[in-house]
């Protein structure tokens, strides 16, 4: 059975957009404000391993500025590291990563805006996006088990960590690295 994320276009209710928890108003994102890689590590609460990994095979790549060979510094966005944060969601509820891989790449297509309105839900075989509570009462009343990330929430999360963390905007030039793979290699080809 191939993964899925399901959409309101296959259903046949009225569609309403969810909207915000308790109706907050998001804050407008800096597109050129980056966060290195350790920064989006301790944001999204993956591994370094995890986030160079799902780089390298597409998964979530940086957006703000990509590697450009060894030693270069990768700088993610706001949005890179939600969906790095719910990528982490989906694996901790133990949705295969095959699954989310076919999710990530249907969220990627979307706004940063759109992706705080709807809320992921999965019966284990498919990861569905709701953007209205008739979709996540349709869902529920099939008697299948399911489990729900609120991605708003999860924004709210990043903004809470993200806002004591460094940042770097995308056309400064100092380019010095500190980050875990490459103090190790630094500290590997001095001993």
């Amino acid at each position: 059975m191939e993964p899925e994320l399901a959409d309101s276009s296959k259903t046949h209710v009225p569609q309403i957009k969810q909207g915000m928890l308790f109706g907050e108003v998001l804050p407008v994102i800096d597109e050129e404000t980056g966060f290195r890689g350790p920064t989006a590590c301790k944001a999204a609460g993956i591994t370094y391993r995890q986030l160079d990994y799902w780089a390298r095979t597409g998964l979530v790549e940086p957006s703000v500025r990509g590697a450009k060979g060894s030693g270069s510094q990768r700088l993610y966005s706001f949005r890179d590291i939600l969906l790095l944060k719910v990528v982490k969601r989906l694996l901790d509820t133990g949705v295969s990563l095959q699954q989310i891989r076919v999710s990530i790449a249907t969220l990627g297509r979307m706004g940063v805006d759109d992706l705080a309105s709807i809320t992921l839900m999965s019966d284990g075989a498919s990861v569905y996006a709701c953007q209205s509570p008739d979709e996540v009462i349709d869902l529920v009343q099939g008697g299948q088990g399911v489990f729900g990330i609120a991605v708003g929430r999860v924004w709210r999360e990043i903004e809470g960590t993200l806002a004591e963390l460094p940042t770097e905007n995308v056309n400064d030039t100092n380019t010095e690295i500190r980050d875990e793979l490459a103090e190790r290699r630094a500290r590997r080809h001095a001993s």
